[in-house]
């Protein structure tokens, strides 16, 4: 499809859907959101994809979201506005999505980094909720898996004091996996998300939904859930050759069935 406010490509079995607002530094409003969720939803649904990345440019992954579409809103507007609704809708992908930040990830740019399902950095990225400065807070996410992420002391005085994380401390708290040169972020985050999609599909799959789960529930039912899961992929073919290729010492073709 074509799209206004974002690029998007396949390559290497990886759908990259890139923010393109350069002079807005890649500001998140309601038309752009729209679009990402959808391209997001178009590669979850292809064969050929099996893993994706968001990403902006060097300078800017995206520097929060546009403020001219809120200043005037009343808590019926936003309410009746779908732009937090694409957080959801992000979050039921179901095929694992990189984040690969330069440059400014601040107010709903990182919450949408968080929402993803891993990050790698530049060394220039800063990442931070900085919405108490609008007389505001976080809405999508910011107080809740940031807390989860660097824990509440760091999250407090991220989200109360407008701390920024550098890339280094990203990764030191838990944030982001990797840092590397702002010139290979993106080729980083390419190498990462080719590995991921030439794993097994279905397992894959099932492998964000149960670490997904250890969030959202206590240990013994996500641990029942992580073994019905893991039963559930003996019926597979691609659980029959993965054995047989390893018994076989050769390479397994898996066909995500």
């Amino acid at each position: 499809m074509e799209y206004e406010s974002i690029l998007t490509r396949k390559e290497n079995g990886v759908g990259v859907v890139q923010f393109n607002r350069p002079q807005a530094l890649n500001a998140l409003n309601r038309e752009m959101m729209g679009e990402v969720i959808d391209a997001l939803e178009q590669f979850d649904k292809d064969p050929e994809v099996g893993c994706l990345i968001v990403t902006g440019n060097e300078r800017a992954f995206a520097a929060g979201a546009d403020i001219k579409q809120m200043a005037e809103a009343t808590p019926v507007d936003m309410l009746n506005n779908p732009f937090i609704d694409y957080w959801d809708r992000l979050q039921r992908i179901s095929k694992p999505i990189i984040a690969a930040v330069s440059g400014y990830a601040l107010g709903g740019g990182c919450e949408l980094a968080m929402a993803c399902d891993m990050m790698v950095v530049s060394e220039t990225a800063q990442l931070g909720q900085p919405e108490i400065n609008l007389g505001v807070m976080p809405g999508a996410g910011g107080t809740q898996r940031l807390t989860r992420a660097v824990g509440k002391a760091l999250a407090m005085e991220m989200v109360l004091n407008d701390r920024r994380l550098s890339a280094e401390e990203a990764v030191r708290f838990g944030l982001a996996n990797r840092v590397v040169p702002v010139e290979s972020y993106l080729d980083e985050a390419m190498r990462m998300a080719a590995e991921i999609a030439a794993r097994a599909p279905i397992a894959v799959r099932m492998v964000k939904e149960a670490i997904n789960a250890a969030f959202e529930m206590p240990l013994q039912p996500a641990l029942a859930h992580e073994r019905r899961l893991f039963y559930m992929l003996f019926s597979t073919e691609d659980q029959k050759e993965g054995m047989d290729a390893f018994i076989q010492k050769r390479r397994a073709q898996w066909q995500g069935k």
